[in-house]
Order: C-alpha cells, then sequence, then structure tokens
C-alpha cells in the first residue's frame, strides 16, 4: 500500500501518517527502488490502534506509552486514567452549569458588567438604580474586575464586604449620597472644598473588612495608580483622601 491508499484504509490523512512517523508512533517502511514507501499490513493495524487510541482521549504521549509500554503502564491502566480524568472534567463542567443556570435565572438579568459569581450578581441586582451614576458604573466595573483577579480565599471575602457595604436600604442609600458627590467632582480640581467631603461620605460607606489593616496599602501599587488614572483629577484626591481616612481610623 501506498501511504494515500494506507490512510484511506485506515480513515486518517497523509499529513496525520507523516505526523506519526515523525514522532516515533508509527514505523516508517522502507523505500523501494522506485522510492516510494511501501506499507504492510503490520503498519494499518498500528495505524488503526493509534486512531482508536486518540479517539478515546488519549493523548500522543499517552498513544506512545501504550504502544511502547515505556513506563510499564498497560493499556487498562492507561484507561482506567482517561476514565478518571473524564470523570473530574465532567463534574467540573456540571458546577459551571450549574453556576450559569443560576446567572441566566437571576432575577433582573445579567449584569451590565458581565458574568459574576451569584452573589455579586445578585448585589448588583439591588443596586440597579444606581445605575445612572457614572461613578457607581465605575466602581462597579473595579469590582467585578477585583472578583476575577483575586485568588479565591480573597474574592470571597472581598464580596461579602461588598455585600455588608450594600446589604442594607440605609446602606445603599448612603453610597448614592457619596456617589452623587464623586459624580460632582468630574469637573473640579483637586483642592475643591466637595472633595473632603466626598471622602467622608466614602469612608462611611466602606466597611472594614473591606479594607486592609493601617500600613497596608501600597499608594503605588500598579492596580491603584491605574485606578487614579482613571478618574478626574478631583475624584482621585478624593478616593486618596478616603484611603487616609480609613488607614487612621484602622490604627
Amino acid at each position: 500500500m501506498r501511504i494515500g491508499e494506507l490512510a484511506r484504509v485506515v480513515g486518517v490523512t497523509t499529513r496525520a501518517v507523516r505526523h506519526y512517523h515523525h514522532l516515533g508512533l508509527l514505523p516508517e517502511p522502507e523505500r523501494r527502488a522506485n522510492g516510494y514507501r511501501e506499507y504492510a499490513l503490520r503498519h494499518a493495524v498500528v495505524l488503526a490502534r493509534i486512531r482508536r487510541l486518540t479517539e478515546l482521549g488519549l493523548g500522543l504521549a499517552e498513544v506512545r506509552d501504550v504502544l511502547a509500554d515505556e513506563e510499564g503502564k498497560d493499556l487498562a491502566e492507561v484507561l482506567t486514567e482517561l476514565d478518571e480524568d473524564l470523570a473530574r472534567q465532567e463534574e467540573e463542567i456540571r458546577g459551571r452549569r450549574a453556576r450559569l443556570r443560576t446567572l441566566l435565572e437571576a432575577e433582573g438579568g445579567l449584569p451590565a458588567e458581565g458574568p459574576v459569581s451569584p452573589e455579586l450578581a445578585a448585589l448588583f441586582a439591588g443596586t440597579a438604580h444606581l445605575s445612572d451614576s457614572p461613578m457607581a458604573a465605575k466602581d462597579r466595573e473595579i469590582i467585578a474586575f477585583l472578583e476575577t483577579a483575586m485568588p479565591a480565599g480573597e474574592r470571597e471575602r472581598m464580596v461579602a464586604s461588598v455585600g455588608e457595604a450594600l446589604g442594607t436600604p440605609e446602606a445603599v442609600a448612603g453610597a448614592a449620597a457619596a456617589y452623587a458627590l464623586l459624580d460632582a467632582l468630574a469637573g473640579a480640581e483637586p483642592d475643591d472644598p466637595g472633595v473632603e467631603e466626598a471622602a467622608r461620605a466614602l469612608a462611611r460607606c466602606v466597611p472594614p473588612g473591606l479594607f486592609p489593616q493601617a500600613g497596608e496599602v501600597d499608594e503605588d501599587d500598579h492596580v491603584l495608580r491605574a485606578l487614579y488614572a482613571d478618574l478626574a483629577p478631583a475624584q482621585a484626591e478624593a478616593v486618596r483622601r478616603t484611603m487616609r481616612l480609613l488607614g487612621e481610623e484602622r490604627r
């Protein structure tokens, strides 16, 4: 058989056959006097086995182990490991689908910030009436970003703290007042008298768990620098003062 005939019989491409030769999975036949390779039945048997193993989900390195028995693993052992790995993947997929259903069925629909945890989506739904505030919208974007970027433990603590900050009608009203003061600073200078008022209003909205202990805030942190750069000068100054106020309270 020529390479095209071999590939056609087994149901693979000639490119795949050459790739398996390159990886050492399929022995290369000797060339005849005319320069063509002549494939025998044993090549078709090995190639068919490679195809069956890859269709089961084995990677080519695992196929090599099965064919060459380099690690002393027999086929049953390799397939058992594959079955266990697929079971883990199924469990992960079920968990992801459950989270998706929770998001899709949430009251108020998906938040504008995109897919976030169900807990954060519920919090955002409870503050949807604040969406007319540019500063509130920016705050939600930052919170959604932090939830994605933080390690799991810190993420859960952050979401719980946000829930504490927005968990009552009084807290939401306080946040709305702080956002309004910050929105009013959009065209102001950093020395505007409203900066101090906005900083104090914002500080009252922040629960202890959402702010680190005194001395732990790094003003040169790249995320903070990006946040300040994204705000109007007076708004950035208000956030800096809020940080200082909270730091003094946590001493």
